[in-house]
């Protein structure tokens, strides 16, 4: 009986659009249960051959040949097999790595492709469907425009990912093999036979070995990555909605003569339109979703027979993507107008700006105040420290002068290194740096300065590869033999400081312990030189600047105080669960690159920033107005270690890099804080509202982690496979933070012509010179500022004014301040304090002037 007689072309469309519901609903379901993935297919499967009603059925219609009586003939069990081993391994690619995914839309083209080969081996009409009731052929029906419709939707999904479409190739390679092993075969006078015709008889045996292979899949899964985080009830109903997407999605193909390449179609429709526009990063990409969702919806309703009824009901699906992406791009506009208007009304008011203010104030006065003179520069030592130079003073001082140095004074950073270790006598010293590189495993390097040749020498009791430590004094100080004595010291070859001197330290006994804290909370040990009559909160040092609440940096000094904030305990991954932590607990001089506030760690520059991958290359930036008006950063899960055990299984979402990239992807929908203009004044207001396309961040790279933490990791957060060491360049602010140590990228990120917002509680040698405010934007630990920080800076004339003066200045600062020169400059200052402090004449206690040495 034709269909165009009987109501099936009502049913055709109620099919389709029931297919396109159930898919879009599955898509929706699974971005919010990733780790469901292998069971809630083993429940779809369990559940697909219920949906089917067995019925005899001598005579079908079907469009290619009419009234016809179909025997059916029992499907061998090797053809089954295929399918099952193809859809289980797409389970398995989508669990671990979403592989498969942003491919997907190619395989309508391919299989349209596939389907004209078929009809002109046989010599069957391309267009002979179209007799029996399909649409005209519209131009998303042709190979080309199919495939100018599938590439707008890989766009959507994939954003110019090569890598990531790289290793979705396979996969894809799979899935379209899945769809050939499904497409009908060639039967009477080469048309194509009606594959549905035995679809009851294929669908038990079909999913009982699909169920099969996805229970060995998840055993496997298992054991090599722990059990996964499951919701039973959702990964139940996410099953559920699977099996209703199958079910329609393969009874649409009875309807529409166009076979399995309606089922493609409606599954690009699902994987597109449910997209967030809320976390895309860009305005195109958000745009393209939309795109292919509309075309992917027009190709679905093309398919369907001439006169098949309720075809708005199909149209209607179009709000799935538009009405989303239009409130976003309301909304987006809403705040953007809402930061200008406070810009307007109260120009220069803005805590950015009046921080930006007092902080270049400060920085001028700390310039003039410089000395000029060598006795001047002796006169502001000994008022500093209540102390003389040490030896060879005057010899620094020229080298200082001749280096076009800008800092002359400002070396506080050596002293407070330098002093806890007088309380030992200079042979003490040295007592202690042979005691504790010899300890084992205690990953010291023992140096020496010979200063003859200005070479450094430096050995290790297992490794070889010294972290271009020697390169580094070799080449900043290089120019300088004959000058400085040789010196003797220890360098960290960790990122993780490591030392801590206790308050009540065993000056008799001289003992130091060592300690293997590696991945274990080291709170309590770190802050064990805090005084008991620390603050419990940061001092505000900045008078007269209201921030409206939000935590902008007012001092580095009280952001850098773990003493006064106990809350960095659990929001750090240092003082969480460190990757590598040698802790070092006694009176013991070991050079590192960063420390925080209670460690005893002398500071020296590191080498990561004269190492090739961290240059700057001027050729690889662009101008500020050519770049891209958001905040850039990718990078790895560096920072802490993450643990499957059942107390810290979800430990890393604390993590310093995890929490910076989960707000800047808005995962966890928090509010955020924004300011406001309300009745003539400047408030703060609440909002769960993050504009997406001020942020590309993301992790491309996840290490230190278990199996099981890694894996929840890479569900949790949206990721990149590959990002360009200078892709940060093409955007106008870089973020910058701490992962395992300090971050080598720092000087690299403030050469460019980027603002750099960076976030820190390691203390380096560079603090006394690197003003925040005025060279970058301070970030505090809570990050708590950083939407509207980001808003401002972006969003209003005035904040990219700012943005861009501090881009400017920690350009031009970095040329003057932070070269090469200027690390030898620092260098060579710390080697004559620690020459002096391992002198060996020297006593217990503080030095004391050297009468005619020096001067």
């Amino acid at each position: 009986m034709d269909p165009r007689t009987s109501g099936q072309p009502h049913r055709a469309a109620l099919t389709v659009a029931a297919g396109v519901a159930f898919t879009s609903l599955v898509q929706y379901l699974a971005s919010r249960a990733t780790e469901s993935e292998l069971s809630s297919e083993a429940v779809c499967w369990m559940i697909f051959p219920f949906l089917f009603r067995p019925q005899a059925k001598p005579s079908t219609y079907v469009p290619q040949l009419g009234d016809v009586t179909a025997t059916r003939k029992p499907t061998g069990s090797l053809r089954l097999w295929g399918p099952a081993v193809c859809i289980a391994a797409l389970s398995f690619c989508k669990a671990e790595i979403g592989a498969v995914v942003c491919l997907f839309p190619l395989a309508t083209p391919l299989l349209l492709k596939a389907q004209e080969h078929l009809q002109l081996r046989t010599g069957a009409s391309r267009y002979e469907t179209t007799k029996e009731g399909a649409l005209p052929h519209s131009i998303f029906n042709t190979f080309w425009g199919s495939l100018l419709a599938a590439a707008v939707a890989v766009y959507g999904l994939a954003a110019w990912d090569v890598k990531a479409a790289t290793m979705a190739v396979i996969p894809f390679a799979v899935l379209v093999g899945l769809f050939f092993s499904l497409m009908p075969p060639m039967g009477v006078q080469g048309r194509l036979n009606a594959f549905h015709l035995e679809l009851e008889d294929i669908t038990r045996p079909l999913s009982l070995r699909i169920v099969g292979f996805l229970v060995v899949l998840q055993f496997v899964d298992i054991w090599a990555f722990g059990f996964p985080s499951i919701d039973g009830v959702w990964t139940v109903f996410l099953g559920l909605a699977k099996a209703f997407s199958w079910y329609f999605a393969v009874q649409s193909t009875i309807y529409t003569p166009e076979s399995w390449r309606i089922v493609t179609v409606i599954a690009t429709f699902g994987l597109v339109a449910t997209r967030n526009p809320y976390t895309q990063p860009s305005d195109i990409q958000a745009l393209a979703n939309v795109v292919a969702s509309l075309v992917a919806l027009a190709q679905s309703i093309s398919m369907l027979p001439k006169h098949t009824k309720q075809r708005a009901l199909l149209w209607s699906f179009a709000l799935v993507p538009l009405l989303p992406y239009l409130a976003n791009m309301v909304a987006i506009r809403a705040a953007e107008s809402a930061a200008q208007q406070l810009t307007y009304q109260h120009p220069g008011q803005h805590p950015v700006a009046q921080l930006m203010e007092r902080a270049t104030a400060d920085f001028d006065s700390m310039l003039s105040r410089q000395s000029k003179t060598y006795e001047a520069a002796v006169e502001e030592y000994k008022r500093r420290y209540k102390v003389e130079p040490p030896p060879g003073f005057r010899g620094w001082y020229d080298f200082a002068v001749k280096s076009q140095s800008p800092i002359i004074d400002d070396f506080d950073t050596i002293y407070h290194s330098v002093s806890p270790f007088w309380k030992l006598s200079g042979q003490e010293v040295m007592d202690a740096m042979n005691r504790a590189y010899h300890t084992p495993y205690s990953e010291l390097w023992q140096c020496t300065f010979h200063g003859v040749t200005a070479k450094t020498e430096c050995r290790h009791p297992y490794r070889n590869f010294d972290r271009h430590l020697t390169l580094l004094f070799d080449k900043v100080l290089g120019n300088l033999a004959g000058v400085l004595p040789d010196i003797k010291f220890v360098v960290n070859h960790l990122d993780e400081p490591r030392v801590v001197v206790p308050p009540d330290q065993d000056l008799a006994g001289m003992r130091f312990t060592l300690a293997d804290m590696s991945h274990r909370p080291v709170w309590k040990e770190l802050t064990a030189p805090c005084s008991s009559s620390s603050s419990s909160e940061p001092n505000d040092t900045t008078n007269g600047i209201d921030t409206f609440g939000l935590p902008f940096v007012k001092s580095t000094a009280s952001l850098l105080d773990i003493c006064a904030s106990p809350s960095y305990a659990s929001t750090y991954g240092l003082f969480t669960s460190p990757v590598s932590l040698r802790l070092l607990t006694g009176l013991v001089p070991v050079l590192s690159t960063g420390a925080p506030s209670t460690m005893s760690d002398i500071l020296y520059p590191s080498a990561a920033y004269i190492e090739s991958g961290f240059i700057y290359d001027p050729t690889r930036d662009i101008p500020w107005e050519r770049k891209s008006n958001n905040l850039y950063w990718a990078g790895s899960t560096t920072g802490g270690y993450s643990s499957s055990s059942s107390s810290s299984a979800s430990q890393w979402k604390s993590f310093h890099r995890q929490r910076f990239v989960s707000l800047a992807q808005n995962l966890n929908r928090q509010p955020h804080t924004y300011l406001r203009s309300l009745n003539g004044a400047i408030t703060q207001i609440t909002s769960p509202f993050l504009n997406s396309r001020l942020f590309s961040v993301f992790f491309t790279r996840f290490q230190f982690c278990s199996p099981p933490t890694c894996r929840a990791q890479r569900s949790f957060f949206r990721t990149k496979s590959y990002a360009d060491k200078d892709e940060a360049l093409s955007s106008r602010l870089v973020f910058d933070l701490d992962g395992n140590g300090i971050s080598g990228r720092s000087y690299k990120l403030l050469a460019s012509n980027s603002a750099v917002l960076k976030q820190t509680l390691l203390r380096e040698w560079h603090d006394d010179r690197l003003v925040p405010w005025v060279h970058y934007f301070p970030v505090s630990m809570g990050m708590e500022e950083v939407p509207e920080l980001v808003m401002y800076l972006t969003s209003t004339e005035e904040g990219r004014q700012k943005a861009r003066e501090v881009a400017e200045g920690g350009r031009e600062w970095w040329g003057r301040a932070l070269r090469e020169r200027d690390m030898g400059v620092y260098l060579y200052r710390l080697l004559l304090e620690v020459g002096r402090l391992q002198d060996g004449g020297r006593g217990r206690g503080e030095p004391v002037a050297v009468v005619g040495v020096g001067r």
